[in-house]
């Protein structure tokens, strides 16, 4: 007969517990398809130069021109009504959570995308970087009867 005895420290069991709910967010992750929580832990990375503003958007599947077409400071609302409350809500359903920054400064930077299925032209990316990090971003059309959906590239 055996009998084991293990002493944890607290810091052992906090190591265990944060070990614990990483695995139940991979797994949740896995099997929940995950295209829009895969788009926000990717865009969790730093954003702070142009290389690494384009590695985070081609990690998530999209082909894009690496020189922005745009780059502007925008400042995010206070309140969030009309259509920037259903941009907020677009950009909760992706993890993000713009209310932290309301009345901040952040900078979008707009790229072509490439790879858009069945589009040739006219899709850009978006991503609102505040402080080196990620904020928000959209996938959308810029034709007059275009779209605007979420950073996940779309599955077939």
């Amino acid at each position: 007969m055996f009998v084991y005895t293990w002493k944890f420290s607290k810091k052992k069991l906090t190591i265990a517990i944060l070990a614990l709910v990483v695995l139940i967010a991979a797994i949740l992750l896995i099997f929940s398809g995950g295209g829009e929580a895969k788009a926000a832990i990717a865009l969790s990375g730093s954003a702070r130069t142009a290389k690494d503003r384009v590695s985070l958007i081609r990690s998530l599947g999209w082909e894009i021109e690496e020189e922005p077409i745009e780059t502007q400071s925008v400042v995010i609302p206070t309140e969030f009504t009309g259509v920037y409350a259903d941009y907020a809500k677009l950009q909760e359903d992706q993890g993000f959570n713009l209310a932290k920054y309301a009345g901040k400064e952040a900078t979008r930077y707009t790229y072509k995308a490439l790879n858009y299925p069945g589009v040739e032209d006219s899709v850009v990316i978006d991503i609102i970087v505040y402080r080196g990090k990620v904020i928000a971003g959209d996938v959308q059309s810029v034709k007059l009867d275009g779209f605007m959906q979420g950073l996940a590239f779309p599955v077939s």
